[in-house]
């Protein structure tokens, strides 16, 4: 497959060489104090989900991907995949294996993480039972320990008892399981309490937390607005949602703050989908989506559907804490770099950030935590571009290749 993607997809630019719960104990707390001088140091990786769309066009295979990753991203060189998107599953065969390994070798690359689904419907005629899922979990450990990954990623919906049936197996293998938090969850709440709970029920060390950085984003992305826009949302429908963003993080919005962490994003979006039409809701949703609905008036004239669905991106936002994130680092088994869009810096010609997330504050507790692991890279904004021509996308290499160049300088800063 080629090596680069499209020229139409190049107007970035880019360049062929490098430019209320109670905290657990941190487990490596005690090798820090038993040997200080060994470093503990945040390592830059990929997680090659970013590249979805140029492997869709077939501009980037899988080894165009890990070759982009070990000789374009100016030092990173973790490796994440998505088992089905760069696998033949659940049996790639040894033929590919040796094919993997020789890759990794020859780039300079290194398997950090393997991300599993959990298709319960998989069967059709009856829904999975968490033995099935175990076993299916079991069989994915396996899998990534054979292709030299030492951390499994499960997704933030899979029950506790599934992982907690798995754990063994991945001890035995010395593979640690990771359930991401995603936004609107919170490092504060149920989702990270179990694991934690877990961990120290069992005082299993391989069994851990994955924050997605999208639970730190304290506005909606400047794509995604733009791609809100050409559905047609009013431009002061999407200033609407910016500001109640930003009064919800500071305590300022005209209705209090409603705890959404227990939901994902996609439950919450079809939630709100359906009070636009009736009007009714659980009990719990019922002040904010109220709430949505009454700042909307206020602030858009003749609000549409869509212009209240854009309004409630704001109940999206998880509002966790960095402090949080810096007291649980040992028990963070990697991290998903998330982002949507990476601009210039205003005045600083090839320095990068993303207006929606604010970095430096995450990246320096992760320092002050004394985080030993990898922050993958992890975009997602192409989907607010595929409603456009293909001469419009965008460029998923450029993206990433800024991303990283933001994480290397707040890492080295």
């Amino acid at each position: 497959m080629g090596e680069e993607p499209a020229r139409a997809r190049q107007r970035g630019g880019f360049r062929q060489d490098p430019p209320d719960h109670q905290l657990r104990p941190d487990p490596d707390q005690s090798r820090r104090e038993q040997h200080p001088g060994e470093p503990m140091t945040i390592k830059r990786g990929v997680s090659l989900y970013s590249y979805q769309q140029t492997q869709f066009f077939k501009e980037l295979d899988l080894e165009g991907q890990i070759r982009e990753v070990g000789t374009n991203l100016g030092g990173a060189d973790g490796i994440e995949i998505v088992d089905e998107m760069s696998l033949h599953y659940p049996d790639p065969g040894a033929e590919f294996t040796r094919e993997w390994f020789s890759w990794m070798e020859q780039y300079g690359t290194k398997p950090v993480a393997m991300d599993v689904g959990m298709d319960v419907l998989q069967f059709r005629d009856h829904v999975m039972s968490y033995d099935e899922c175990a076993d299916r979990l079991i069989h994915d450990i396996t899998l990534a320990k054979s292709l030299g990954f030492n951390i499994v990623r499960t997704l933030s919906v899979v029950p506790i008892e599934v992982i907690e049936k798995a754990l063994p197996h991945a001890e035995k293998l010395d593979v640690k399981l990771g359930k991401e938090l995603h936004q609107p969850m919170v490092l504060e709440g149920p989702q990270a309490r179990e694991i934690l709970d877990l961990a120290e029920r069992t005082g299993s060390e391989h069994v851990g937390l994955v924050p997605d950085l999208g639970i730190f984003q304290f506005r909606p992305s400047d794509v995604q607005l733009d791609w809100y826009k050409r559905k047609g949302a009013q431009q002061s429908a999407c200033d609407a949602v910016v500001d109640l963003s930003l009064e919800l993080r500071d305590g300022k919005a005209p209705f209090g703050h409603i705890d959404m962490s227990r939901h994902t994003a996609g439950n919450l979006r079809a939630d709100f989908g359906r009070f636009i039409r009736t009007r009714e809701t659980s009990p719990e949703f019922t002040d904010a989506f109220n709430g949505v609905i009454a700042v909307t008036n206020d602030r858009v004239e003749n609000p549409t559907d869509l212009d209240y669905t854009v309004v409630s991106e704001a109940l999206m936002l998880s509002h966790t804490s960095t402090d949080t994130l810096r007291e649980l680092t040992g028990r963070i088994t990697h991290i998903h770099g998330k982002f949507n869009n990476m601009s210039e810096i205003p005045g600083r010609p090839g320095q990068y950030q993303d207006i929606s997330i604010d970095y430096a504050p995450v990246v320096q507790a992760l320092k002050d935590g004394g985080y030993d692991g990898y922050i993958d890279t992890e975009y997602e904004g192409q989907r607010y571009f595929q409603d456009r021509g293909v001469e419009d996308l965008e460029n998923e290499v450029e993206q990433v290749r800024r991303h990283q160049e933001m994480l290397a300088r707040l890492i080295a800063s």
